[in-house]
């Protein structure tokens, strides 16, 4: 099989698998292309609430590809930055699932998801470091933003890689899971993800992420979108809410 992105939507979670076996799931510039337009199908579709990436096999994604890095590394930046910024700006929770190494740009794909769950044994490294590259400013706000500007500046100044337990500790990760059980975590918190209501994910998402422009617009959203009223009722009645605003439509 081709290198590329597999997708599949279950359950209303959308997954994106890194298939790459053969250069441990690095991304070509194929594949850097692909994700964008990819990602805009998945946020328009209204199947979708909640979206997981992860990688092929026992390798969540070693990076970019580094014989795409011959010919124009400027290019091959851009279309890697363009990705991670389309992942940022995914209008619903994204979850990076990870096994084996998440190394370059496998590192910047990860910290563009809003949670990062690992499997005991996985690594972490931003490694431009070791190829003279000068790693995108949005990737280094980005990586400082998670672990503080201290351990982004040992990640980056060593390309070192760092254990799971370690990341957990800096906060590059938010769970690590012991060996066989990832799979079982992502898909009991996906579940909860997509039983709870997209106003407020969609709400807190742009907030967390230091947008400031857009209050008056959530507070006419959350008026008009019945899920308060259903919330409080569904919590009164001791049931399951229906929440029904979604952000495929409304965001």
């Amino acid at each position: 099989m081709e290198p590329q992105l597999l997708h599949e939507v279950t359950d209303a979670v959308a997954t994106v698998v890194v298939h790459h076996p053969a250069k441990r799931n690095a991304m070509t510039a194929a594949m850097w292309r692909s994700l964008p337009p990819l990602l805009d199908a998945l946020a328009a579709d209204p199947r979708v609430r909640a979206l997981v990436l992860t990688g092929a096999g026992g390798t969540f994604c070693a990076g970019a590809d580094i014989s795409t890095l011959r010919g124009s590394p400027d290019e091959a930046q851009r279309l890697a930055v363009r990705a991670e910024e389309a992942l940022a700006a995914f209008p619903k929770p994204t979850l990076a699932a990870v096994r084996g190494h998440c190394v370059g740009g496998g590192a910047q794909l990860a910290a563009a998801c809003d949670l990062r769950f690992a499997e005991a044994g996985a690594l972490f490294g931003v490694t431009p470091a070791k190829l003279g590259i000068v790693y995108p400013a949005s990737a280094t706000r980005r990586l400082v933003s998670l672990v503080g500007p201290a351990t982004a500046k040992y990640l980056l100044f060593s390309g070192e890689l760092v254990d799971a337990e370690r990341a957990l500790r800096t906060g590059l990760v938010d769970e690590v899971l012991p060996e066989g059980e990832l799979d079982k975590r992502v898909a009991e918190f996906t579940r909860i993800l997509t039983a709870r209501s997209q106003l407020t994910q969609a709400a807190a998402k742009e907030f967390a992420d230091g947008r400031t422009d857009r209050d008056a617009h959530w507070a006419r959203q959350a008026r008009g979108s019945g899920d308060t009223a259903e919330g409080v009722a569904a919590f009164l009645e001791r049931r399951a809410p229906h929440f029904t605003w979604s952000a495929s439509t409304g965001g």
